[in-house]
């Protein structure tokens, strides 16, 4: 038995009025069925492969089923997910232009299986068209499983931040690396966590072949939002106005908007920790026949930095783009 005022660390509060999951040691369960869906839907619609013979797209998820959810014990991660997923693809002869449509079908993506293993099954309507389905078995298939990849990588970093908490000692290493951040570097994190957040700030660049006015209404009108996103939105682009993308993984408040030059945004995803926002500035610059779109991002947390760069760059940027070659706009 331990002498008074002594005691196992793994239940001792360190510096903790609340004393919640004090070094991870109690059991804690998160679900990631509904953020998952929104995930698997980013990375899978839109996939494009093409040969010599023709061209293929993942045009649409018909159905995805099952359940997935991430559990904290003893400082360890636990995951645990079971899907069913079916997506449509259409494509097109070179020669002929005729087009095809078709299924893929996922009946087991879990993690008794690795991904490379996951079976993906390729079938098309009847007719001819053959060549396209045999280009979506080979190359579609090797592009499904990367995407199936992605989504694991991120639900086992995304989505799992904050989950183990960090202690004195853990805070401590990760304040001495060695990387030069902004001054607004270090900010407060909710007061559930108790410890600083290392942040990082982004800058990226964008040109896009349409004029300065419709690119505005792309990021403030609900309808375009919700067509370059492939998900529901709510918008309510004006000072102080709410908005959600991405079936709600990302959330935030419009904080500045000037007509076709800027747009603010307080702007956070889902699995960031509590009420920590990242300061967003969109700023739209005309130039010769195109629009460069000039991104600024503060206080996104320093383990977020790739995921970020990511989801501008492919869920943003090139949805945006391929919205503006399969639509004309109105002014």
């Amino acid at each position: 038995m331990a002498k008074w005022g002594q005691g196992d660390p793994r239940w001792i509060v360190e510096e903790r009025e609340d004393g919640t999951n004090v070094n991870n040691w109690h059991w804690t369960e998160r679900d990631a069925t509904s953020w998952s869906k929104g995930r698997l839907r980013e990375l899978l619609v839109g996939i494009t492969v093409e040969n010599e013979a023709g061209r293929c797209e993942i045009s649409e998820l018909k159905q995805v089923e099952g359940e997935a959810s991430c559990s904290s014990r003893k400082g360890k991660l636990i995951f645990f997910y079971e899907w069913n997923i079916k997506l449509g693809w259409k494509g097109i002869i070179r020669e002929s232009g005729a087009k095809h449509k078709g299924l893929i079908e996922i009946p087991s993506l879990s993690e008794e299986n690795e991904v490379n293993d996951t079976e993906v099954n390729v079938s098309k309507k009847k007719g001819d068209g053959d060549i396209l389905k045999d280009l979506m078995k080979t190359a579609g298939t090797a592009k499904v499983r990367e995407a199936l990849g992605d989504y694991l990588k991120a639900l086992k970093t995304e989505f799992t931040m904050g989950m183990i908490l960090p202690t004195k000692a853990m805070a401590a290493q990760e304040l001495t690396v060695k990387r030069k951040l902004s001054e607004s570097t270090l900010q407060a994190a909710s007061p559930a966590l108790g410890v600083r957040i290392p942040t990082v700030a982004l800058h990226m660049t964008e040109l896009f072949d349409t004029a300065i006015e419709q690119l505005y209404r792309i990021f403030t009108v609900k309808d375009l939002v919700q067509k370059f996103s492939k998900s529901p939105a709510i918008l309510e682009a004006e000072k102080g106005g709410k908005f959600q993308m991405f079936d709600g993984n990302i959330t935030g408040e419009y904080t500045e908007l000037l007509t076709n030059k800027k747009i603010v945004m307080k702007w956070r995803c889902r699995n960031w920790p509590e009420e920590h926002y990242a300061v967003v500035a969109l700023n739209f610059v005309p130039t010769l026949e195109q629009t460069e779109l000039q991104l600024d991002c503060k206080g996104v947390p320093i383990c977020e930095e790739e995921n970020m760069k990511l989801c501008w760059q492919k869920q943003h940027f090139e949805e945006i783009k391929g919205l503006l070659q399969l639509t004309t706009l109105n002014g």
